[in-house]
């Protein structure tokens, strides 16, 4: 690339949620005016707000907005933008977009178009680093994409091995497969998913290193032959191959492997002529061997670890780079200070095989606190869509050492609360809690080795949550009616100069019900019966604010955040220790929906495109064999028989959109 001065005026996010929030900061912090795009979707987004001009692109799906680059670049010339940033996922690593970019006089805030190309093939990135001398995986990366060459391949490789899509990453068009019998389901599976999510089904095949870690080296370039590296970031925890936790620098680095895998990663760069930000990944084996992996040609979700340790915004760099301006920054002048993890906070539910969730989102409060950020891309009164990808912010956390930062992140997400759908936030502070991940020693296999599907569970409604909830109920209706009274003063709310006033409240959580009657005994303290019992549990309510509330049950306190929605009195959030509820108290709601589906019935688990359906209509099936694939969120779900028996009804077609919960097919059980 040419070295000349490119002032950016003003900057194109093209991206949505908290990676455009983040961008934006920056932007602005130097002076820069921002422009948002948005779906239909998004209208009302953060990110939309946030910025100084907007420009809706088209209708929710992506294909129809965030991915059509002819609209993005349309965009920047209505609003006269000088540059594009294109964050992550969507065209950050497209090479046609960055072309055509250039093509428009547009500068594009990432590297150039050749090395997004090679980079993002993953056959040819392997074959160029091979070429120059960077340590890779054994594997297959070969132009013959046969199933016959593959899975003749695939046994000169060896099992177990890793099936990965060519043209992608981020865990999509990946599948590890253990043995030959599986080969050929596997690379059917990939290819399909591969091609919806990139548009190419070209595949690789790789030896798979046993419980390795995840280790990539944050490298920057600028256009005048000046490259260095940030250190490392472990990112070993994964589910489904996607990234749960980061954390930098790696527990088990040592400088002189520092130094070889920074200069791994240095020569991958400058062997490429790579301009920007850019992560190489290597895979590191308990014996400190390390193996390329591949190359994102982009800024990482996890970009803020290395931020945290280095005090380097790398947004700002990014900018300064695309402008032409040098990195004026010696390998020998980036040094790491403390630690800092980073926990995904995503829209899904652990005890639901960790299945997307959606739907509005009636309160959001991220943490505050020294050391603590917080990226987010969600609001209070906004929506999780099914159309994008579930993450809907990010908590960090810095300390001076790693279990400073460790406490500090736990702390954090106990006091970041969303409510309206489910996420993983409790299932994030438990892993964090593990001895293995305490000690440092997570490779990637820690999920599978410390979460048993049994551990994965909605969390159950107790005694103690059922009385929280019942007390706070009482107390905002008590309130609401004193307010709305003429003269009855607030002390005197619950009394009657009969035998004391019981409230009945009924919730039901998952297979737990549980009922409580509550007697206020004055203005902050309530008798709770739990089922009927005959023996009260005193309960105190020590402070109560919007969201807050702090509670003394039988003697032992509980701090806490509710939220009673004021268009339904009935109903009650709660973010306890226990886990997060969603409770109606059911003696207000008179009419209870009823499972009319049957036990034999298979619905959509969540909203999206029902990609195939091999059931037929009087066609025999036994628990566990594939019925349909769903897309949703980027990811496709197979969806399999609960039962053995006989399909009965078949009520959906390949290619329809599917709402949550929505009848697929109907099963008749096997007569037992």
């Amino acid at each position: 690339m040419t070295k000349r001065s490119e002032p950016i005026n003003t900057l194109l996010i093209a991206n949505r949620g908290e990676i455009a929030c983040r961008v934006m900061r920056t932007a602005k912090a130097m002076g820069i005016r921002t422009i948002a795009v948005y779906s239909e979707a998004d209208a009302a987004a953060p990110h939309v707000k946030m910025a100084d001009d907007a420009q809706l692109i088209g209708p929710a799906p992506v294909s129809e907005s965030y991915l059509d680059a002819s609209k993005i670049i349309a965009a920047a010339q209505e609003k006269n933008a000088d540059a594009i940033h294109p964050g992550y996922g969507f065209l950050s690593e497209n090479a046609a977009f960055a072309q055509a970019c250039a093509d428009a006089g547009i500068t594009f805030v990432g590297p150039n178009p050749d090395a997004i190309d090679l980079m993002g093939d993953k056959a040819k990135a392997k074959r160029r680093m091979i070429e120059a001398g960077v340590p890779c995986v054994p594997g297959y990366q070969g132009e013959d994409q046969t199933d016959d060459a593959l899975m003749a391949e695939a046994r000169n490789v060896g099992f177990p091995l890793m099936v990965k899509a060519a043209a992608g990453g981020g865990g999509r068009g990946m599948r590890l497969v253990e043995k030959d019998g599986d080969l050929k389901s596997a690379l059917s599976t990939a290819r399909s998913e591969a091609i919806n999510a990139f548009g190419s089904g070209d595949l690789i095949l790789e030896k798979a290193i046993i419980e390795p870690r995840h280790v990539e080296i944050q490298v920057f370039a600028d256009r005048h032959g000046n490259v260095v590296h940030f250190g490392e970031r472990d990112c070993s925890v994964q589910r489904r191959h996607q990234k749960v936790l980061e954390e930098a620098p790696c527990p088990v680095m040592t400088g002189p492997l520092r130094e070889e895998m920074g200069a791994a990663a240095v020569k991958a760069a400058r062997d490429i002529n790579y301009v920007g930000a850019g992560t190489v990944e290597f895979l590191l084996d308990a014996n400190g061997s390390f193996y390329f992996l591949e190359m994102n040609t982009r800024l990482q979700v996890e970009h803020p670890v290395t931020e945290m340790v280095t005090g380097v915004d790398l947004v700002a760099l990014q900018l300064r780079v695309a402008q032409g301006m040098p990195l004026d920054l010696s390998q020998e002048e980036i040094s790491l200070r403390g630690h800092a993890i980073e926990a995904r906070l995503y829209a899904e539910d652990p005890g639901d095989g960790f299945l997307p969730a959606t739907g509005p989102i009636a309160h959001w409060s991220p943490a505050t606190g020294e050391g603590v950020r917080i990226d987010a891309g969600v609001a209070s009164g906004g929506a999780v869509s099914p159309f994008y990808d579930p993450m809907i912010a990010k908590v960090i956390a810095h300390g001076a050492s790693r279990d400073e930062a460790r406490a500090k992140l736990v702390r954090a997400l106990k006091e970041t609360t969303l409510f309206g759908t489910t996420t993983n936030k409790h299932f994030l502070i438990e892993a964090l809690e593990k001895k293995a991940f305490r000690a440092g020693a997570a490779t990637t296999a820690f999920i599978a080795e410390n979460f048993r599907d049994e551990d994965l569970t909605t969390p159950t409604l107790t005694p103690r949550d059922a009385i929280i909830a019942a007390v706070l109920q009482y107390s905002r209706s008590a309130v609401s009616a004193a307010e709305s009274a003429i003269i009855a003063p607030v002390h005197l709310t619950g009394w009657s100069s009969a035998s004391a006033i019981r409230t009945p409240f009924r919730y039901a959580a998952g297979d737990a019900e549980i009922s409580v009657g509550v007697e206020a005994t004055d203005t902050n303290h309530f008798h709770a019966f739990v089922d009927g019992e005959a023996t009260p549990i005193d309960v105190a309510v020590h402070a109560i604010a919007d969201t807050t509330a702090t509670l003394e049950i039988g003697g032992s306190r509980v701090s806490l955040k509710f939220l009673t929605p004021p268009e339904d009195p009935s109903h009650i959030f709660l973010d306890t220790d226990n886990g997060v509820f969603s409770l109606s108290n059911l003696n207000q709601r008179f009419a209870v929906a009823e499972d009319a589906a049957g036990a034999g019935s298979v619905t959509a688990p969540m909203h999206g495109l029902l990609l195939e359906v091999f059931a037929e209509a009087g066609a025999p099936v036994k628990r566990g064999d594939r019925l349909a694939i769903l897309e949703a969120m980027k990811m496709q779900h197979e969806i399999l028989a609960p039962i053995d028996g006989s399909v009965s009804a078949v009520h959906a077609a390949a290619g329809a959109q599917i709402a949550a919960d929505a009848l697929l097919l109907e099963i008749e059980a096997d007569p037992s």
